[in-house]
């Protein structure tokens, strides 16, 4: 019998390796990043408003059939807020006429939350209600019957603005909150620099002051130092007020107006 070399590999059968729930878990595991991004994206979400159940089914239906995720559906404007506040959808396709509230003051109230941008859905075309529905903040609109060709490049529209205005408004509170923080450090600057200038001005008073009472009461400039700094402390009395009452009783007097003359 020929004994078998080191270096020589043992003989495995290959469906003996791994069994198939371990296969699965390294596919599992070595799952390309680029489908898992798009697994965890996945389609855009909608809330569809309409309160005629045919035209209903009908725009769900073809959403669904253009990769739409229709997450809620809404026969009314109080059940179309509800619904978009619980889902946060992508987009909101909202029929203008509806019971219990319209979908004017219903695209109101989402868009003053600035929860989703909303499509108004309308069989009318009149300029004053595309206004209304604009000045309500709807993003765009569509008039029935619903065409692939005008809702779907309209629904995109739609949440590009929202996604613009939203970036901007972004950008506006972050150049807000940066201009307080630089106003607020400027503030503070100045407030350190008129407390440094004070300093400065009281130090020289009272240097001023000190040497006053070296030159009239024979202080010794430490003996003057602490005079008053004592005095100050025992009276309660800044030692800037303090130093100006010395300077001006003993300080050099003032040119009087008949010397000047």
């Amino acid at each position: 019998m020929v004994a078998r070399k080191k270096s020589e590999e043992p003989s495995i059968n290959v469906d003996e390796v791994l069994t198939d729930e371990e296969l699965k878990a390294v596919a599992d595991e070595s799952e390309p990043a680029e489908r898992k991004a798009v697994a965890e994206d996945g389609p855009r979400t909608v809330v569809v408003a309409e309160d005629e159940a045919v035209n209903r089914m009908d725009l769900v239906a073809m959403l669904e059939d253009n990769g739409y995720e229709v997450v809620g559906q809404a026969a009314n404007g109080e059940e179309a807020v509800e619904l978009t506040r619980k889902y946060r959808p992508d987009v909101v396709c909202m029929d203008v006429k509806m019971p219990r509230m319209d979908g004017i003051a219903a695209a109101g109230i989402i868009c003053d939350e600035n929860i989703a941008p909303v499509v108004m859905l309308t069989a009318f075309s009149q300029t004053d209600l595309v206004k209304k529905a604009t000045g309500a903040g709807a993003m765009a609109y569509v008039t029935k019957p619903y065409e692939e060709s005008k809702l779907l490049p309209t629904l995109e529209v739609a949440m590009g603005r929202f996604a613009e205005i939203n970036d901007l408004l972004d950008n506006v509170e972050r150049s807000e909150r940066k201009l307080k923080e630089t106003t607020d450090q400027l503030k503070e600057t100045e407030e350190k620099l008129k407390k440094a200038e004070d300093t400065l001005e009281e130090r020289k008073l009272v240097d001023r002051a000190k040497g006053l009472l070296m030159d009239k009461a024979d202080f010794s400039e430490q003996g003057a130092f602490r005079w008053i700094q004592k005095t100050s402390m025992d009276q309660r009395i800044p030692k800037k007020r303090l130093a100006q009452a010395i300077i001006a009783k003993y300080g050099d007097p003032k040119p009087s107006d008949s010397g000047e003359r």
